[in-house]
């Protein structure tokens, strides 16, 4: 089987270093990308970023991916977006003004604040699997431990899109989606060890086609 081509959108604000290293580990070759031929002619495409949501999208935007990035996922090209790559699915932020891809209907939320709660969510928590057949939990513990590093969360009008929520204080927010092909994490996957290693690893045997993908969500 030849070695899957992975795209990785670079806007300036991805933590590509650590990404590609990941996806390199696990066997896949991460080409680190503003082509949008590229894009679409690689096997997989991956969404990483860090900061906030405004930066974000005028970088996604500054590179002209984004029809590129639309039409990936409209063809079922298998998607994983990274922490900031997962708040940009969706349609805004509370964090900012800038629109988002609008991909997934739903908001980016910020936590409330509650007493000796520190915002942001930095480190180490454990998720509770609300669709354990999502490929990227294959092989993991029932709580797998994984690295945060953030304040704002998506909300998906669908609640079948979640595939893992986190307790932070007394708020249970969602931290994961599965659509189909599109996957999206709020943690840091190449920050999580072996957990992370895994769930990168999943997701490459999905671009092989070694692993099914998640069935689609029923449409309400």
């Amino acid at each position: 089987m030849s070695i899957p081509r992975l795209a990785v959108i670079d806007y300036d604000l991805g933590n590509l270093h650590s990404v590609c290293k990941g996806l390199a580990v696990v066997g896949a070759e991460p080409i680190v990308t503003t082509d949008p031929e590229l894009l679409l002619a690689a096997d997989g495409v991956v969404l990483p970023g860090v900061g906030a949501f405004d930066s974000t999208m005028q970088g996604i935007w500054a590179t002209g991916l984004t029809a590129a990035i639309r039409g990936a996922i409209a063809q079922n090209k298998p998607f994983l977006g990274i922490c900031m790559g997962l708040q940009a699915l969706f349609g805004s932020s509370e964090e900012g003004r800038e629109v988002g891809l609008n991909i997934l209907p739903g908001r980016v939320r910020r936590f409330q604040a509650e007493p000796r709660l520190a915002i942001p969510h930095m480190g180490w928590n454990q998720l509770h699997l609300t669709q354990p057949d999502c490929p990227l939990w294959q092989g993991l513990s029932e709580a797998p431990w994984v690295y945060f590093v953030h304040s704002y969360y998506p909300e998906p009008l669908d609640p079948g899109l979640v595939a893992a929520t986190v307790t932070y204080g007394s708020q249970v927010v969602p931290v994961a989606i599965a659509r189909g092909t599109l996957m999206a994490v709020q943690f840091h996957p190449e920050k999580s060890g072996a957990t992370g290693i895994q769930i990168l690893k999943n997701f490459v045997q999905v671009v092989s086609g070694s692993r099914a993908p998640f069935p689609e969500a029923e449409k309400p």
